[in-house]
């Protein structure tokens, strides 16, 4: 017997009709207001950001002279689900003085690296924290995520080209960004175990948790976020549900003298407390 769709099918018992499409989307789809006219969606529609938001790129570990090292030179970075998503397959920077010990997460952090990064970053963290605090109810959230940078070259501008000639900061600065944040596990455990105790931060829970997404084709700048922890018998449970962050200030930094790059994020989210 062929499979007939629900709203296809023609019900006999006239205190029961026939569900008709608009019977058949969630109640609070039509109840949430998840667009906002102050935000401004990327073209896959779920990153937000501020009108006002702050967005840069720039590099630690340069010469004496900032500029930066002719042992630097940008490299395709091989990983299939981003060329698959973007189409051509992004760059990396990649220093071949780079040290084989430093395939590993170090604790001897140069202090003058992490002086140049808390400079660079500290009058952007200020007027983007101003700007929510003027505008927004919500509590900001400043996120550290380790990673690499991905550098989307521009079509005129072939590989080779990129391979032989010295990379200039200026134009690095012109090219389009995205942060590549799959990192091995041991990572994660040498930051957990060593770093966080030496920088005086509490380590205060660690969380399995998987994120659900849904989105709406009506509004295509909107995302609601359930967040899920997994119980005991292995099914998710809900624990939360927000809307996709608005971003204030994202600046991605290039660790030259390392094989990690770190973002700082700067984002507010809503939390939806009913869905009736």
């Amino acid at each position: 017997m062929a499979y007939i769709p629900p709203h296809m099918r023609h019900s006999k018992d006239p205190q029961r009709p026939s569900p008709v499409p608009e019977m058949l989307v969630p109640k609070f789809n039509g109840n949430l207001n998840l667009g906002s006219p102050n935000n401004n969606a990327d073209m896959s529609g779920k990153i937000v950001y501020a009108d006002r938001a702050i967005s840069r790129w720039f590099a630690v570990g340069l010469d004496e002279d900032g500029s930066l090292p002719s042992s630097v030179h940008l490299e395709p970075f091989l990983v299939d689900a981003v060329e698959h998503k973007r189409g051509a397959k992004p760059l990396v920077l990649v220093n071949n003085n780079l040290a084989k010990d430093n395939d590993k997460v170090c604790g001897n952090i140069s202090r003058s690296t992490w002086e140049s990064v808390a400079e660079n970053v500290w009058p952007d963290v200020l007027s983007a924290c101003k700007i929510v605090k003027n505008e927004m109810e919500e509590n900001p959230t400043l996120v550290a995520r380790f990673g690499h940078v991905l550098f989307r070259r521009n079509n005129f501008l072939s590989l080779e080209s990129v391979r032989e000639d010295l990379v200039a900061e200026t134009a690095l600065r012109q090219f389009k960004r995205s942060f590549y944040t799959n990192v091995p596990a041991t990572y994660m455990e040498k930051i957990i175990n060593e770093i966080v105790p030496k920088i005086g931060v509490d380590f205060e829970e660690y969380k399995d948790t998987y994120h659900v997404k849904l989105s709406d084709s009506k509004r295509q700048n909107s995302t609601v976020s359930c967040k899920c922890t997994v119980k005991q018998n292995n099914k998710l449970e809900l624990y939360k549900v927000e809307l996709n962050p608005v971003r204030h200030m994202v600046v991605d930094i290039s660790c030259l003298d390392k094989n990690l790059d770190l973002r700082l994020a700067l984002c507010t989210k809503s939390t939806l407390s009913a869905l009736s």
